[in-house]
């Protein structure tokens, strides 16, 4: 899957405010003058077959979005021993304007869990740049039983946000996941999650904060 976004640089001022306190020298600055463009090199994962994952921006352009509509993990019943564990991965070619980098500050997840008493399940995600061993993960737990809408926010602090390399060009990874655990519930019941909504899609939406790079 390929395609080229545009993402405008108003994108920094929903994080000038949110961000906890830092370091003055690295203050959010006024977002660049030129939009950015992300080029989505490949998506591909168990939980995002081919045609079943797109990306796009969001109407305000303040962020980048990701919708899912086969993106779904269970255990129990008639299920495939290997569906507790769904993932997807993207990899993003992203062009910035010169003199500044971003990091992923937040990402909002929802889906669908119908959680048997007993099972549990977790949503991960881990972002990294190619060719970095700085990766950021966060997971977020689930617990039966459970029949609902689910939401989760990734929210990363200043001082740990994965910043882009500044002046080469590196691609970006998001790696998610959903895993499903039937734990003490009856193995003939069937536990399941998504990363989708009840029609079937979702959006998951990763907002980016902004500062300039050092001099040269």
């Amino acid at each position: 899957m390929t395609g080229g976004l545009l993402l405008s640089g108003a994108i920094a001022a929903l994080f000038a405010t949110a961000l906890p306190a830092h370091d003055p020298s690295s203050a959010i600055v006024d977002p660049p003058p030129d939009k950015i463009v992300i080029n989505v090199a490949t998506v591909n994962g168990s939980g995002c077959p081919a045609g079943t994952a797109a990306v796009a921006v969001s109407p305000d352009n303040t962020a980048f979005t990701v919708t899912y509509s086969d993106y779904l993990a269970q255990v129990g019943g008639n299920s495939d021993p290997t569906a507790f564990r769904k993932n997807c991965q993207l990899n993003l070619v992203v062009a910035v304007p010169g003199g500044f980098t971003y990091a992923i500050a937040s990402a909002d997840y929802r889906g669908f869990a119908s959680l048997k008493a007993g099972a549990t399940s977790t949503e991960k995600a881990s972002y990294y740049f190619q060719g970095s061993s700085n990766t950021a993960s966060i997971t977020h737990p689930f617990r039966g039983p459970l029949v609902d809408n689910w939401q989760a926010t990734d929210t990363t602090e200043w001082a740990q946000l994965v910043w882009a390399p500044c002046g080469v060009q590196r691609n970006f990874n998001i790696n998610t996941e959903i895993r499903v655990n039937a734990g003490t519930s009856a193995p003939s019941s069937t536990s399941f999650m998504t990363m989708d909504s009840t029609d079937g899609e979702l959006s998951t939406i990763y907002h980016l904060a902004w500062k300039e790079c050092p001099a040269a």
